[in-house]
């Protein structure tokens, strides 16, 4: 049995941004996110309205006592939600993430990813490094998680460079999703080396 974690040690502040974890109100945000084929190009098929708000029922859900699952990310300067970010179980052969691992008491089967999206108006001032920097400070201190993975479409040049980064290992081609994607690892005796060198 996994203790829970309370409510506010779930969320999680940058310099600029404030993390918290998905509620009923993000839905305005689920749509714009997964309906957008900017934000989607390198993620999957772009979702219709009624789909993106369907999927808000996975999107709550929060496993291993509330560690992992999918936070809502707002600018800290405007109270603009700008994104999401994640910590939820990477499929390999299936599209969709096995949202039935994410349970209360217990950690999934699959690895853990951490992951985000922004909105196209965020792009390109250093937000994504934040969210992932912090999901992983929050991974390694808060979970029993022993390694965090991360994968990315081959193209997605950028994306990559963020993981680099925040110091996860590339490990070169993989599966995930059922496609072929660049992966990526971080282990927690090397996230504490970083830590310790920061």
């Amino acid at each position: 049995m996994i203790a829970p974690i309370e409510p506010e040690a779930l969320v999680l502040d940058t310099p600029r941004l404030s993390l918290r974890p998905w509620a009923d109100e993000d839905e305005d945000l689920c749509v714009a996110l997964l309906c957008d084929p900017q934000v989607m190009r390198f993620v999957g098929e772009t979702l219709t309205e009624a789909q993106a708000r369907a999927h808000m029922a996975n999107a709550r859900r929060r496993g291993a006592g509330g560690r992992l699952g999918i936070w809502c990310v707002q600018d800290r300067a405007t109270g603009e939600k700008i994104g999401d970010g994640v910590l939820t179980p990477i499929p390999i052969e299936t599209e969709e993430p096995d949202w039935a691992q994410l349970v209360p008491d217990t950690y999934p089967e699959a690895a853990i990813e951490v992951g985000y999206l922004l909105k196209p108006g965020a792009w390109g001032q250093g937000f994504a490094t934040e969210i992932c920097a912090r999901l992983l400070r929050f991974a390694f201190e808060q979970t029993a998680l022993a390694q965090v993975v991360a994968c990315t479409d081959p193209d997605n040049s950028a994306s990559q460079h963020v993981l680099r980064k925040c110091g996860l290992r590339d490990c070169g081609p993989a599966r995930a999703y059922a496609s072929d994607v660049a992966w990526f690892e971080m282990t927690r005796a090397e996230w504490q080396a970083q830590a310790s060198n920061q």
